[in-house]
């Protein structure tokens, strides 16, 4: 698989099919492989893009650069490498922060903005801070029992929460750098875009799952953006994409050809 040095990081990243550009961006402690299944269909339609962001997967584990911001500039930089000035970016969780911040600071470069279960534009808060401390000692400890036991709490959807995906989620989690673990929790808390949203007027789809905590955090971003389509999974939790890779994938390819529709839009017709 290729890689390339961008902003002084060796990054993990792969071209799949043909057509427009459409990059897709995992969350804080996963990787390209919650998409793969969403990749692997919409890659007839379009050039799908997937990376890894510095300290994941098989991305490097530079010195700094574990914020929001950075990884931002880091997307631009590897479609800047590829030569691509304009494309349409997905981002799940985090990378649906990365997404608010591309959008807010960079909405020249996007044709489109598809945020899977994102962070919420106004942080995440401080608020997790015990699990993300029991989460370091998990791993200082190589507690991988305690970690997997978390996923096995919350599974309800056992066909495709499989024992193996479980155990991948887990190997995500140990395999992260300490930098982005700790560095990319605060910058998720710390983001503060809500009041940028009226700005983001290129086309936009929120996608969420009903059984996701950060549900309510989701549809109320989704009221601020001016130009964006909404669809709720009722089986799903906040890996969407692993719950309805098939309605996800119809999803995005729907809007992408289509772009978003709002009653208001329907009104102004009458």
């Amino acid at each position: 698989m290729p890689h390339v040095t961008i902003n002084k990081a060796r990054l993990w990243y792969d071209c799949l099919g043909h057509g427009e550009s459409l990059l897709l961006h995992h969350g804080y402690t996963a990787s390209r492989v919650n998409w793969l299944p969403v990749a692997e269909e919409l890659k007839q339609y379009y050039q799908v893009i997937l990376m890894e962001c510095r300290g994941t997967g098989e991305s490097e584990d530079t010195a700094g650069g574990y914020n929001l911001e950075q990884y931002a500039l880091d997307v631009l930089g590897l479609m800047d490498h590829l030569r691509i000035d304009q494309f349409s970016f997905a981002g799940h969780s985090m990378g649906g922060g990365i997404g608010f911040m591309l959008g807010a600071h960079h909405m020249e470069r996007l044709n489109r903005l598809i945020l899977m279960a994102p962070i919420p534009s106004k942080g995440t808060g401080m608020g997790n801070a015990a699990m993300l401390d029991a989460r370091v000692q998990q791993r200082k400890q190589n507690n991988r029992a305690a970690i997997k036991q978390n996923y096995l709490d919350t599974r309800f959807r056992p066909e495709v929460e499989t024992d193996a995906w479980i155990e991948s989620r887990v190997d995500h989690i140990m395999r992260v750098s300490d930098g982005h673990l700790i560095d990319g929790a605060k910058a998720m808390a710390e983001i503060n875009l809500t009041e940028k949203l009226a700005e983001i007027t290129i086309p936009t789809l929120m996608l969420a799952g009903s059984v996701d905590g950060l549900l309510a955090a989701n549809l109320e971003d989704f009221k601020r953006l001016p130009n964006a389509a909404l669809q709720v999974f009722s089986r799903a939790g906040h890996e969407v994409a692993i719950h309805e890779p098939v309605g996800v994938s119809q999803a995005i390819h729907t809007f992408m050809q289509h772009g978003a529709l709002s009653a208001r839009d329907l009104y102004k017709r009458t």
